[in-house]
């Protein structure tokens, strides 16, 4: 029953890929053929990987630039207005305007329409967060070669 079918399955597949050898060994290159071209652009592109920098002082702040400088956050939890009440009070003498959104859609909405000098601060959880910036801030060249 079973064992006869598979049987005559098998040797008629075999048949077919012996009557059809240009497809079959199409089968079989093509594939090895794109594993070594992927190969070969990892090797042409490698990633590159930065060292980390020692700590240094940085100098005193100018606060100059920090004018209006608006810098929104989500969700409102108790850790994260406490996060932003350190940022903007305690190492600024004026303070930095902070604003509170219930969601991170919001807080897209919201930077949509303020100024340039508005930035979004999205917590993940108490360890973690995202910096979400307008369009209109320049990236840093210094690492756009490995994105």
């Amino acid at each position: 029953g079973v064992w006869r079918q598979t049987r005559a399955l098998l040797f008629k597949n075999c048949l077919i890929k012996c009557r059809t050898k240009k497809s079959s060994v199409q089968e079989v290159l093509f594939p090895l053929f794109f594993l070594f071209w992927l190969i070969l652009m990892s090797m042409m592109h490698p990633h590159r990987k930065y060292d980390e920098v020692a700590d240094t002082s940085l100098g005193t702040l100018d606060t100059s630039m920090l004018v209006n400088f608006i810098i929104g956050y989500t969700p409102p939890t108790r850790m994260a207005r406490e996060i932003m009440r350190k940022v903007a009070f305690d190492h600024f003498e004026d303070g930095i305007i902070t604003e509170e959104y219930l969601s991170e859609e919001e807080l897209q909405e919201a930077s949509a329409f303020k100024p340039s000098t508005f930035v979004g601060v999205v917590f993940n959880d108490a360890m973690s967060y995202q910096l979400r910036f307008p369009d209109s801030v320049a990236m840093s060249s210094i690492y756009t070669e490995s994105r």
